[in-house]
């Protein structure tokens, strides 16, 4: 199966980035469709999953999300993450992110996966990484970065209650990471 991608234009470009296509790909039954396609260029991030060993906790960040609350949910729990800058690597930009969000130094962490946040609208992926830490790994107050106007709050959800939290979620990434978690940590 093949397609073919032509006109690419951009549309909207301020923070981020729309641009417009005409799309031709084949179909299962053989013949093409010739259309017209968006697509939001948001760049790609990084999110972790994070164990603290010593209060048996997984730690995540509250913040406001101006998107979500066109929902009523204006304040989300979500796993540390964050955007890739130009030409840095994953594992860097997730060491980055944790110790603005949360002020942990991480030693070690482990590649779990890459995923599309919404492939149907956006270029966007997630390199999904899990890392244990200990609360005297906390060097810095976190937060987040006051230039981009953040105000991130560390929760600590114990492990005894991931699942009755999870149902509570809202964010695809961390209900995937807890998912994860319970799957490979909890049941093994």
């Amino acid at each position: 199966m093949e397609y073919a991608i032509k006109n690419e234009r951009v549309v909207f470009d301020d923070h981020y980035k729309m641009v417009k296509a005409n799309v031709t790909y084949d179909t299962f039954q053989g013949s093409k469709i010739e259309t017209e396609r968006l697509a939001f260029e948001r760049g790609n991030s990084v999110a972790i999953i994070l164990f603290e060993k010593d209060t048996k906790s997984i730690l995540l960040t509250n913040q406001f999300r101006y998107p979500s609350c066109k929902n009523n949910d204006g304040w989300l729990l979500e796993i540390p993450a964050g955007s890739l800058e130009e030409n840095e690597k994953p594992e860097d930009c997730v060491q980055r992110e944790v110790l603005e969000e949360l002020g942990y130094k991480l030693t070690e962490t482990t590649f779990l996966n890459t995923f599309y946040t919404s492939p149907g609208a956006s270029t966007e992926r997630i390199f999904l990484y899990y890392s244990e830490v200990l609360e005297k790994d906390k060097i810095e107050k976190g937060g987040g970065n006051s230039e981009e106007n953040e105000d991130i709050q560390l929760v600590k959800i114990p492990i005894a209650e991931i699942i009755s939290k999870i149902s509570e979620m809202k964010d695809a990434k961390t209900i995937l990471a807890m998912q994860w978690y319970l799957l490979h940590k909890i049941s093994s």
